[in-house]
């Protein structure tokens, strides 16, 4: 059975099931039964139907498991073989397209099955994400490269023994990468996805992060051509930034005040909002980033008087105009008494 089919059986077979995929769901299904009952159930052995029942469920689990394993290992022998050789002759080309195709369905199912947690486990064990980083985040088909990264995504979301394993192979500084110069806007937008995986409530990831020079790299996210890259960039940067206020003083150091305005004198997009939330965080209880946007040659006092005229009675854009707000009252309301007791 080819991949593509498996993928295509997959969601029919899910139709078909009579019973859960697994223990929670077995678990809900007691609770919803217990609930629908009109009066407690009479305390008497089980039925022999229902032992049966019962039996019946628990192994279409396992067996539900175990088939999902199997999926798993034939699509790691899918993205295992071997390419074809541009020297063996005519009808190279064409067979190479289908394998490239075949891959990209493998990768598919792959990130599908590993939405559940244990599956995500098992690829692990297995030597998928291994095989994802050392050898499709770097391939030349821009489409394998993408469904790597996503497939590292879903496996490193909320898995702290994934994502461990993962920054042990080295997959942050390739997805850095791959966020910062693919050619492809794609890959970029799914690696950036995959590093937010490892670094967001992960602190040896943000350690690592942080020695990547990640910050930087995020900043040019958001001065790219890229809307998804922008908008994704921006809002790993105020996550960041809300979980770990400490790391203001390197931002601010690294003049990404500066930067966060440049960016806001760009034509107005959505992802202005996580802009503005960025500069909120680097200004709140510390000093030095009201100093900075206080910088005459920014003119960020103008610019936020022009953007909240500009979204006044636009309720779609309530959240960016309370942004503003706090912003130019932290920073220019009172500036003249503020600066001297700064001064002090």
């Amino acid at each position: 059975m080819t991949v593509t089919s498996v993928v295509n059986t997959m969601s029919e077979n899910s139709q078909n099931r009579r019973y859960p995929q697994n223990l929670q769901g077995v678990l809900q299904l007691a609770v919803d039964a217990g609930s629908a009952a009109e009066a407690p159930a009479p305390a008497e052995p089980m039925s022999e139907d229902r032992k049966m029942w019962l039996r019946e469920a628990l192994s279409e689990i396992c067996k539900g498991q175990q088939d999902e394993v199997e999926q798993i290992k034939q699509c790691l022998a899918v993205l295992c073989k071997e390419e074809v050789c541009e020297k063996e002759g005519d009808g190279a080309e064409e067979r190479e397209e289908d394998e490239d195709d075949e891959r990209e369905s493998a990768f598919e199912l792959l990130s599908e099955l590993c939405e559940n947690l244990d599956n995500a486990r098992d690829l692990m064990v297995l030597g998928g994400l291994e095989l994802s980083v050392s050898k499709y985040l770097s391939h030349v088909q821009s489409g394998l490269r993408w469904r790597a990264a996503q497939l590292i995504a879903s496996c490193a979301q909320n898995m702290p023994q994934v994502q461990d394993h993962l920054l042990s192979i080295g997959a942050l500084p390739k997805l850095l990468q791959l966020t910062d110069s693919d050619p492809h806007p794609t890959v970029r937008v799914k690696a950036l996805y995959a590093c937010s995986c490892l670094v967001r409530e992960q602190e040896a990831g943000l350690q690592a992060f942080l020695a990547l020079d990640g910050f930087s790299v995020l900043m040019r996210g958001m001065q790219s051509e890229n809307e998804k890259l922008r908008t994704k960039s921006a809002f790993l940067l105020l996550n960041l930034l809300t979980s770990h206020p400490e790391q203001k003083e390197t931002v601010v150091s690294m003049g990404m005040v500066q930067q966060l305005v440049s960016v806001l004198r760009t034509p107005h997009s959505p992802f202005h909002e996580h802009v503005l939330g960025a500069l909120c965080c680097l200004v709140e209880e510390f000093p030095q980033g009201v100093r900075d946007c206080r910088s005459p040659s920014l003119g960020l006092e103008e610019l936020l008087r022009e953007r909240i005229k500009d979204l006044q009675g636009k309720d779609e854009s309530q959240e960016e105009l309370d942004f503003c707000e706090r912003l130019r009252v932290k920073c220019f309301h009172g500036q003249q008494s503020e600066d001297t007791g700064m001064d002090r």
